[in-house]
């Protein structure tokens, strides 16, 4: 028996596409896709929800001390002259970071081998550069996905046929996070 299914398709396709699919689970819940790569994307999902469940509060808090540029009004750094040059005005701030054990680190870079960069665009703006943000998916993993997942062992996604696809015939299924 074979270990996973090939799609019709070169590998490197194959991942990029099951990369795609899974990013788009995850960010949205819920995707439409055929049975045969459904069940290919929640091998994956399932897995990588397992692991942000296993290592969601494998972490420190620490507190470090950074120097950040002084800002006037118009969030302006401020500048003072020196011995005949200007030089940029430094604060202390005090800051608190989580500081990932290296359990925690090692399953967040495996993350981020399969998820594809996902840009969040505001529904009055669409359209425009300006006011898209960067998600990221490995920090909504740990601090949204896992946290809701818990107390439950395994079984974190679902499959829902909804029936052939007008085209080709092909099982079209609704994949969900439970």
């Amino acid at each position: 028996m074979a270990k996973y299914r090939k799609l019709s398709r070169t590998s490197d396709q194959r991942k990029a596409l099951l990369r795609s699919q899974v990013t788009a689970l995850l960010y949205h819940g819920k995707i439409v896709t055929t049975e045969a790569k459904a069940k290919e994307i929640r091998k994956i999902a399932e897995s990588l929800v397992a692991m942000a469940v296993r290592e969601k509060d494998n972490y420190e808090t620490v507190t470090v001390t950074a120097k950040v540029a002084r800002k006037d009004a118009e969030g302006k750094r401020v500048k003072e002259v020196v011995d005949g040059k200007k030089k940029t005005v430094y604060d202390e701030v005090q800051k608190e970071i989580k500081k990932d054990a290296p359990s925690r680190l090692h399953a967040r870079r495996q993350m981020m081998k399969v998820f594809y960069p996902v840009k969040e665009v505001p529904a009055a703006a669409a359209g425009r550069k300006k006011n898209t943000k960067n998600v990221d998916m490995v920090e909504k993993m740990f601090s949204e996905i896992a946290p809701k997942y818990e107390n439950r062992n395994g079984g974190y996604t679902r499959i829902v046929k909804i029936g052939p696809r007008k085209g080709d015939a092909a099982m079209e299924v609704l994949i969900e996070l439970v």
